[in-house]
């Protein structure tokens, strides 16, 4: 192969190596680049959701302290009314009025009621005169008899007898003697229609909800109406809702224990109210807007990397073609066209190669050079089509015999050819010409009436010294050649016999 062939193929394997490297550092670049900013927009939604959602928590949480505020106070003016020694000496309308005034105040407003140490009714907001009832099975009253706390009480929800069945709770104060001793209850019931009017109003995802609860794990109300009864259920031992005790305030991302969805979770606790107000979105609502994007970008993410690799693809095969070509071309112009072997352009190339080589290992060199005896005559005899099938069948009978990989048959020309054996000494190429020597007399004449075809054949080695040119092994193998004609043909000689 020429030194040119071989640059333009070894120049086509490094573009094509280069090609599909710079095609995979792309895709991983554009997969790279991509991914990042996929994460990048899917955690720009969940902050985003985070965000809305804390505010909601935050302008809810406020609500909700301002109404329980009121609900308070009003409670905290119902027991320092009730223990004025003046009271009971004013008029029926009054003493009413001085109780209740702060009431009046109140949002949703279900009663307000005091309770004496037995839990009977001795005043209500809904009457001047009060009713005999007792209220000592009360939660609110039995709690504050059994508990010295002075804290707010926040009932669970219940069902209001005094309020026609509507779901409502009780905000509580105990009522004590100045030693301390239990003097009865000031109770306000609230109606949670308010918060649920309340929540109506907020705009959330479609499968998000708002849910106010008790720090001790009972859910007071929620928007929109839980389809599912365990909604209802206490959650003290709910995971999802430890960690809101755990955190106070906060977002995260968990299982829902209730429909196994998985949510954003935003809650708060209200101020310093036993309370904890929760906003829960689905993810699959936080993240649906983004999930499109992401197809999308995927989409023409795959189609733009199949555009790159089908690209390379077309661009690999179009270099392999022309590989092929260039070789083709090669073989073309180093191949002798009727035998098949290498011609005079490819023999004289590869003489001067393994000449250099053999002067830098010191290795021997051998060449073989023969032609058909009487080949003119054949071609006269028997006609040029037979001539050049005798000439095909001697080619294919020099291949037969040859078994390396670096020797090379050629045609020399007209009848002749040559044989380059690299570190080869002179036995083994005389042995080597022997063998093709019998092999072509061994071949059956092409019709019963041709004649056989012999060889003559003239052996060269030389263990190229410094000095020595390539011309004197062409030299002396043609003149080894020359004797075996002399000699009678059909025969072997030696450059080392002529010696």
């Amino acid at each position: 192969m020429s030194m040119a062939i071989k640059h333009i193929l070894r120049s086509n394997v490094l573009t094509l190596r280069l090609l599909i490297g710079a095609t995979s550092v792309s895709i991983i670049a554009i997969l790279s680049i991509v991914s990042f900013l996929l994460v990048r927009e899917h955690r720009t939604a969940e902050l985003a959701a985070i965000r809305t959602s804390l505010n909601i928590v935050q302008l809810v949480g406020r609500d909700v302290q301002n109404t329980v505020n009121l609900y308070d106070s009003a409670l905290n003016a119902l027991i320092d009314v009730s223990k004025r020694s003046d009271l009971n000496s004013v008029s029926l309308p009054l003493k009413h009025m001085l109780l209740f005034d702060k009431a009046e105040q109140t949002p949703a407003n279900g009663g307000f009621y005091l309770l004496n140490a037995q839990g009977d009714l001795v005043a209500d907001s809904r009457t001047e005169v009060s009713p005999k009832e007792n209220f000592s099975h009360w939660p609110s009253f039995v709690e504050h008899r059994d508990s010295n706390s002075p804290n707010l009480f926040i009932s669970h929800p219940f069902d209001s007898a005094e309020n026609d069945g509507i779901c409502c709770i009780s905000f509580s104060r105990r009522i004590s003697g100045p030693d301390g001793r239990f003097l009865g209850v000031a109770v306000a019931q609230m109606k949670l229609d308010y918060f649920k009017t309340l929540f109506q109003r907020l705009d959330l995802e479609p499968h998000g909800f708002i849910r106010l609860i008790s720090t001790d794990g009972t859910p007071l109300t929620q928007h929109p109406e839980p389809a599912s009864a365990d909604a209802h259920t206490n959650l003290s031992n709910n995971p999802v809702f430890v960690r809101f005790l755990q955190e106070h305030r906060g977002s995260f991302i968990a299982l829902s224990s209730i429909d196994g969805d998985e949510r954003l979770y935003n809650f708060s606790e209200v101020g310093d109210l036993p309370l904890i107000v929760v906003v829960s979105l689905a993810t699959e609502d936080v993240f649906s807007a983004w999930r499109r994007n992401a197809i999308l970008v995927g989409i023409g993410t795959l189609l733009l990397c199949s555009a790159l690799l089908t690209l390379t693809w077309l661009l690999g095969r179009e270099l392999h073609l022309r590989q092929r070509a260039e070789r083709q071309l090669e073989a073309l112009a180093t191949t002798d066209p009727l035998t098949g072997l290498a011609n005079r352009r490819k023999l004289d190339q590869t003489l001067e190669q393994e000449w250099r080589r053999a002067q830098r290992s010191g290795k021997p060199l051998s060449l073989i050079m023969f032609d058909i005896d009487h080949f003119k005559n054949f071609n006269d005899t028997y006609g040029h089509q037979d001539g050049d099938e005798a000439l095909k069948r001697v080619a294919r009978t020099i291949q037969q015999c040859m078994h390396r990989s670096t020797d090379l048959a050629a045609r020399y020309g007209g009848e002749e050819f040559a044989v380059v054996l690299s570190d080869t000494d002179a036995s083994g190429a005389y042995n080597l010409a022997q063998s093709i020597r019998q092999a072509v007399e061994q071949l059956e004449p092409l019709t019963p009436s041709h004649r056989r075809l012999t060889t003559s054949m003239g052996v060269s080695t030389r263990q190229v010294k410094p000095g020595d040119q390539l011309a004197g092994l062409i030299n002396s193998a043609d003149q080894a050649l020359y004797q075996a004609k002399k000699a009678g043909r059909n025969c072997v000689i030696s450059a080392a016999e002529l010696s």
